[in-house]
């Protein structure tokens, strides 16, 4: 995998749970993105994993329905290609696998609060750790 481009960001589920819990550093990720008209990519299992009830989790509400989330469906191809990357790394998480494959396909940088769990899944990934 190449040098990740600066405006490529994929966010795992501990980005989105900082994120609810105001976390600064991920709140001003999503602020330069809005301001600066680019898309955060977010499989949607990720939304799966953090979403409980958005009247209590209204941060993470807004910035669903924002638009400033790519909200990545896993379609077929993605699904093979998840499978194929946890196949690789021995492990089950298609969740993960599927973050670590959005972010290749966009050379993108992953903010997560796992590293350990993606760099096993792809260990040339760009990683930010919230």
């Amino acid at each position: 995998m190449g040098p990740a481009s600066p405006g490529a960001v994929v966010l795992d589920a501990g980005a989105l749970v900082a994120f609810e819990r105001n976390d600064r550093r991920v709140r001003r990720l999503v602020e330069l993105a809005a301001d600066h008209g680019r898309r955060l990519h977010v499989p949607a299992g990720v939304i799966g994993q953090v979403w409980r009830d958005g009247t209590r989790q209204a941060r993470l509400a807004r910035l669903v329905k924002s638009g400033v989330l790519d909200v990545r469906a896993l379609d077929l191809d993605e699904a093979r290609a998840t499978g194929i990357v946890c196949g690789l790394s021995g492990t089950a998480d298609v969740i993960d696998a599927s973050v670590a494959v959005l972010a290749r396909r966009h050379k993108a940088v992953v903010v997560t609060s796992d590293p350990a769990d993606l760099h096993r899944l792809d260990s040339g990934l760009t990683l930010v750790i919230c």
